[in-house]
């Protein structure tokens, strides 16, 4: 097992590591923390020194599109109804429903943890046992999650460590739990803020094996899984966050919206010229005109008082504005919502080409969900066929992932619409032709047209004079005359 003096070094490299840093500005720009908000203006003053403006306007807008594209993915790849585990096996996909299709923490967490590889490069998937002595699945946070290799355990154990935060004590104190994780035990820790690592004195068993039971007698059994529970899904081979692509156009966006928004608010108001007056130096004049909207010229004979508006030069940021905005979506290969417009009015074929960016890079997501898919289910079907006695394998398992593109209504109606038409007039015109074949073609013609197994539904049908009269009958709703009543009596409306 790791020391507590390793178990901090691992830890302290990890996060100095360039992996970290680039995962940590990824989550910053997720939660809107922007460089922007950095942003300082500096002016050289009459003495030729380079000074910060605390004058002028210094609006400092950070403008979440990274969220977007981010939370886009997530939620089109989430939108499949279905699920994702499947099984042709009736008993085994009701024992999956209750580990994926159907549990709904287990869908929470996996929409964290895609959210989270998108944003950090990569992130976990951590197994543990439930109060139902199920296996259940938790995401783990990839910032807190370091993986160390055997060679560097005197074990020779693979281990994961896991540091998350735990709670902030009354002394305003951050506090750390502190895992490391074997295929066999888990070892717990603590730390406060960044200082030593020490054993957790409040877990009873320390170390404990991943499963611990009690009986009503209070014997504890324990159980190790014989793997180590934590699954990671990339991004991408160097884990590398999607902010990389868009970083820098949305900074771009940011300076532009903020610089534009600096010059609507220091000119806003009209500026008053004072001819006659020579009160001013340059420190005096940017406060002058940032706080009264005054400034002083030299006498020249012509003393007075002149209004002067400052058109701002807005078109060109605004055409600026409108080509990153662009770019972001085109780059980030998201869905630019505004390119839509009016969506009553726009065509399936317009949506299915504005999904193609976002539908690109998802594919590329799918593909790593499926592998870290296949490995829950691994251990699952272990858990399943140790409890029922069943010897299931993962070939009789299946990953499908269909995410839904919204689509227009009207047309998808309108195209229902002309597809039963189509299928009324084959009905109409096999009809028309009953007197040329036996009833048996005919049904097997139509069972064509409705899509039907005719293999499967020939034994149900009638004698071939009901056939013939039923055949009559068809012939006489879709042509639009009354049917016949096999009853007797009038038909009732």
């Amino acid at each position: 097992m790791l020391t507590a003096e390793e178990i901090k070094l691992f830890l302290d490299e990890d996060m100095a590591s360039s992996q970290k840093r680039q995962a940590k500005i990824g989550q910053d720009y997720y939660e809107g923390r922007h460089d922007i908000l950095d942003y300082r203006m500096f002016y050289y003053n009459d003495n030729g020194e380079l000074v910060e403006d605390k004058y002028r306007s210094n609006a400092k807008i950070p403008h979440p599109f990274f969220t977007e594209l981010v939370d886009q993915a997530t939620q089109y790849i989430m939108s499949d109804k279905e699920g994702f585990v499947m099984s042709d096996e009736p008993e085994l996909q009701a024992e999956l429903d209750k580990y994926f299709n159907g549990n709904k923490r287990f869908k929470v967490e996996l929409s964290e943890t895609i959210t989270g590889m998108q944003i950090r490069g990569c992130d976990y998937i951590h197994a543990y046992k439930g109060k139902d002595d199920r296996l259940c699945f938790e995401n783990a946070d990839s910032l807190g999650v370091v993986e160390v290799e055997g060679r560097f355990a005197e074990d020779g154990k693979n281990q994961i460590i896991w540091k998350y935060f735990d709670r902030v004590d009354k002394e305003g104190n951050i506090r750390f739990k502190v895992l490391v994780i074997d295929d066999e035990n888990t070892y717990f820790y603590t730390q406060e803020n960044n200082g030593s690592i020490v054993p957790d004195d409040s877990v009873p068993l320390n170390p404990r094996p991943h499963a611990a039971y009690e009986d009503s007698t209070g014997k504890l059994y324990t159980k190790p899984f014989g793997f180590l529970p934590f699954f990671r899904l990339d991004y991408n081979k160097k884990k590398i966050s999607h902010l990389r692509a868009v970083k820098p156009l949305i900074d771009d966006y940011d300076l532009m919206a903020s610089s534009l928004t600096n010059n609507l608010i220091d000119f806003d108001t009209p500026l008053h010229v004072v001819r006659g007056f020579e009160g001013d130096n340059l420190d005096e004049l940017q406060n002058n005109i940032k706080t009264k909207k005054l400034i002083g010229i030299p006498d020249e004979g012509n003393a007075g008082v002149d209004i002067k508006t400052v058109d701002v030069p807005y078109q060109a940021r605004q055409a600026k504005l409108e080509l990153d905005e662009k770019g972001i979506y085109k780059f980030g290969m998201g869905l630019n919502m505004s390119g839509l417009k009016d969506t009553s009015a726009t065509t399936n074929i317009a949506i299915k080409a504005a999904y193609s960016l976002l539908e690109m890079r998802c594919s590329k997501i799918i593909d790593q969900l499926e592998l870290l898919l296949m490995d829950l289910v691994e251990v699952v079907l272990d858990e399943i066929n140790e409890t029922n006695g069943t010897g299931y394998t993962t070939e009789q398992v299946y990953i499908d992932i269909t995410p839904e593109i919204m689509s227009n209504a009207q047309e998808n109606a309108q195209i229902e619409l002309t597809d039963t038409q189509k299928q009324q007039t084959a009905i109409n015109t096999l009809l028309s032709l009953a007197s040329y074949m036996d009833n048996e073609l005919l049904m097997q013609q139509v069972c064509d047209v409705l899509d039907l197994d005719y293999e499967q539904i020939k034994d149900k049908l009638t004698d071939p004079e009901e056939s013939e009269t039923m055949i009559d009958n068809a012939g006489g709703i879709l042509g639009g005359t009354e049917p016949e009543n096999p009853f007797g009596g009038e038909v009732d409306e």
